[in-house]
């Protein structure tokens, strides 16, 4: 837009000036009828041309005087708020640009299965204008995103990483910097031991770039995502990803967290405590700077919740005004939405804050409502997609449920699947699709905290290269042991190689870098050797299965604390061939 406008206005003034050099030519030219007839027409375009400048500049004045001087409401959305899904608003710091993610949009670069692009919209008056695609330099076909903008407005922060491919090996966020062309390619930013196996990357960078807040699913999840930050050094430097601990993530879902300008404050949507429906937005106050210790959540309450998913709650205290999205369900497109909260609402929930313990697990979810936990509630409607984790795209698969009894959910080919399930029990979950290598997790829904529920899953494709953690195979400390809650996945990966009878795997052992090198090896070989004597003991035929130890010199995490070095010590395997 600024070299547009730029272009035109070296142009008005270039034709300015062959008028008067026009009219100097007139004046010396002997022709009079040329003379007459021409000197009229030359003098009054070039008057027009001289008041349409400043006519040009006073308008732009009273855009500025306009947007200044006036509030925005929720009508001022209006155009911007399209038919699809509305995500991640975030206003740049002049007040004039617009930036959100719409979901499904057919213009976007991978069209209506495209799960955001970046959008624009200009703020002329009280209003924003319709959403104007940002362009192939700020979207690819995966998630787009703004996470942040500089505090001079010359850099854009985005998230995931971008390639000339459109398909980047790698993951993190990354930057885009103004320039008089527009928007600059994105150059990557690395994030030590980044991993998000989410299909998207919901985040926050902070107002002064150091603190970067995201929802993912990562070695150390508790949930189907948890919330992280990453602190930028003096030197530029990212740490690595911290997770913020059981104050925060429960064993669902935590999203779109934002942080206030101080660092103390952190926003997030879950749909793992009491609530509204199926996301509400809650927010904690920082106790300390270990960043793990955080008071207990408190619910937004009804002028930000309803019955739907409530994300991306991001304040604007400068302009006394917060933007969130919000949809009527857990099945609709969000909207942007704007809310002043009122100071005495503020006051409310931050005493909220100030007198709520710490002191059980139980107070951690405990959150005052309008509305009394019903009969009705006792049934969890759980909804969501399956994706192929490869390109994000739809896919048709069977989600088993297994407690006492079992229940079947079906995903058609758009990936989307519903099912209603008694919040009585703990159910173990089993995502499979012809093709793909299938997955499982837990789900403990024995709270009747939740009427709605939202989970996502990502199947990787049946393919050489293919590599898969058995996350859910363990052994007693110290031991090739295997414990018993390890039959569940280990019999899904024997399922695997019956229907695929031409899969050969590699498994791998991994450990700590604790003790002896030579005994980390033995015992990650061990390992192996007893995960694949449990598969053949299931019928599979031990020439389809090779295993190697490593100990510990693969990690996934840092070995500095006992959360990460827990990540290490596991068994993969690689499918080698198919």
């Amino acid at each position: 837009m600024a070299v547009h406008h730029q272009r035109q206005h070296v142009g008005k003034q270039e034709v300015i000036a062959d008028l008067e050099l026009g009219m100097m030519e007139l004046e010396m030219s002997k022709n009079t009828t040329y003379r007459v007839i021409l000197k009229f027409a030359l003098h009054h375009l070039y008057y027009l041309c001289k008041m349409y400048q400043v006519f040009f500049r006073l308008v732009l004045v009273c855009i500025a005087a306009t947007a200044a001087g006036q509030n925005l409401t929720q009508a001022s959305f209006s155009k911007s708020n399209t038919g699809w899904d509305e995500q991640a608003p975030v206003i740049s710091p002049d007040g004039k640009t617009l930036f959100y993610t719409i979901a499904y949009h057919p213009q976007n670069i991978g069209g209506k299965r495209d799960l955001g692009d970046i959008w624009m919209s200009i703020r002329i008056g009280d209003e924003w204008t319709a959403p104007v695609h940002a362009g192939t330099v700020l979207n690819d076909a995966a998630y787009n995103s703004v996470i942040g903008i500089s505090a001079d407005g010359e850099q854009l922060f985005l998230s995931g990483h971008y390639s000339p491919t459109g398909k980047a090996a790698t993951q993190g966020i990354s930057v885009s910097r103004k320039t008089a062309a527009g928007w600059s390619v994105p150059e990557n930013i690395a994030i030590p031991y980044f991993l998000n196996k989410a299909p998207f990357l919901q985040g926050h960078l902070s107002k002064d770039g150091t603190v970067f807040v995201f929802a993912a699913e990562s070695r150390e999840t508790q949930g189907a995502e948890d919330i992280y930050a990453s602190f930028r050094s003096g030197s530029g430097k990212w740490s690595e990803p911290r997770n913020l601990g059981r104050a925060i993530n429960t064993s669902l879902q935590e999203w779109t967290p934002s942080l206030s300008d101080d660092h103390t404050l952190l926003y997030f949507s879950s749909n793992g405590r009491k609530g509204y429906g199926s996301f509400d937005v809650y927010f904690s106050q920082r106790l300390d700077d270990t960043w793990t210790n955080w008071s207990v959540p408190v619910n937004m309450g009804a002028s930000v919740n309803n019955e739907g998913r409530n994300l991306f709650y991001q304040p604007y205290p400068a302009s006394g005004f917060v933007l969130f999205t919000s949809s009527n369900s857990s099945d609709e497109y969000s909207d942007i939405k704007i809310y002043y909260p009122p100071r005495e609402i503020m006051d409310s929930l931050a005493q909220k804050i100030m007198s709520a313990k710490t002191d059980t697990i139980v107070k951690l979810t405990e959150v005052i409502r309008e509305k009394p936990i019903g009969k009705e509630e006792k049934v969890v409607r759980v909804s969501g997609k399956v994706m192929n984790a490869k390109n994000n795209q739809p896919i048709a698969a069977e989600i088993h449920y297994q407690s006492d009894v079992v229940l079947k959910a079906v995903a058609g080919p758009e990936g989307r699947y519903e099912i209603k399930l008694p919040s009585v029990h703990e159910y173990v979950i089993k995502v499979e699709s012809p093709g793909y290598v299938g997955t499982m997790e837990r789900l403990d829904i024995r709270t009747f905290e939740m009427k709605e529920l939202e989970m996502n899953y990502t199947l990787q494709p049946i393919e050489v290269g293919t590599t898969v953690n058995l996350k859910n195979v363990l052994f007693q400390q110290s031991t090739a042991n295997l414990l018993t809650e390890s039959s569940d996945e280990l019999n899904m990966v024997a399922d695997l190689m019956k229907s695929n009878p031409n899969i050969v795997i590699e498994l791998s052992g991994h450990t700590d870098n604790r003790g002896l090198h030579a005994h980390n090896v033995r015992l990650s070989k061990e390992r192996v050797d007893k995960v694949k004597e449990y598969l053949v003991a299931k019928g599979i035929d031990a020439a389809r299965i090779s295993g190697k130890g490593y100990g510990g010199i693969r990690p996934i995490a840092e070995n500095d604390a006992e959360e990460t070095r827990k990540l290490n010590r596991r068994v993969e395997f690689t499918i080698v061939k198919n």
